[in-house]
């Protein structure tokens, strides 16, 4: 764009530059001769992954320890868009559903009576493959096999109470984001270091 203006100023005051205006642009894909974005310089439908999104959820004792705000942080600090947000009482439903692959353990009742003890924080992040790096983030299940530098290495110590819930697929993500959020309650916003984040 830039280009091809200086040859518009250029030719003002020398016609004959005119003539080579298209052979020197003519080097450039044909986005950049029509001044628009090149498809290198990356936009939301050229990286998939940009719009993908996954449920954080920071249960009943990461609550009672006023640990939300220090979470919500790290994702933010990390470059990750907070697209829903929610605090509530879960109910046995809810929970039912979501641990649904855990009912046949033996700790199933008790997490059931640990989830519903008090209010969770429900939290949709979004961002280039954000499911994986916020498993990284959250750390192991266990807080002694946790890295120092992850939610549960640096605030948990049993297993029983690990602070937060991190989806572990794109497919689980969906699931359990459609659990937790209507529609509706999910917010589509243009977040202004967006270049700066995703693109690629």
């Amino acid at each position: 764009m830039l280009r091809r203006r200086l040859f518009h100023t250029l030719t003002h005051f020398c016609p004959r530059i005119q003539q080579t205006e298209t052979s020197l642009l003519s080097g450039f894909p044909c986005p950049l001769q029509h001044g628009h974005r090149s498809a290198w310089h990356g936009t939301k439908s050229d990286v998939p992954d940009v719009r993908e999104r996954t449920l954080i959820a920071v249960k009943p004792d990461g609550v009672q320890r006023r640990l939300v705000g220090q979470i919500i942080q790290r994702f933010e600090q990390r470059g990750f868009k907070l697209v829903g947000l929610k605090m509530l009482k879960a109910s046995e439903d809810l929970l039912s559903e979501h641990y649904c692959e855990l009912r046949t353990k033996p700790f199933y009742h008790s997490l059931l009576s640990y989830m519903t003890s008090g209010p969770v924080v429900a939290m949709v992040w979004e961002g280039h493959n954000v499911v994986q790096t916020s498993r990284i983030m959250v750390g192991h299940t266990n807080p002694a096999e946790a890295q120092t530098g992850t939610v549960r290495g640096d605030f948990s110590t049993h297993v029983s109470r690990n602070v937060v819930h991190a989806s572990d697929s794109l497919e689980g993500a969906q699931r359990e984001i459609q659990l937790w959020f209507q529609a509706n309650d999910l917010l589509d916003w243009d977040c202004c270091d967006q270049t700066s984040t995703s693109d690629v």
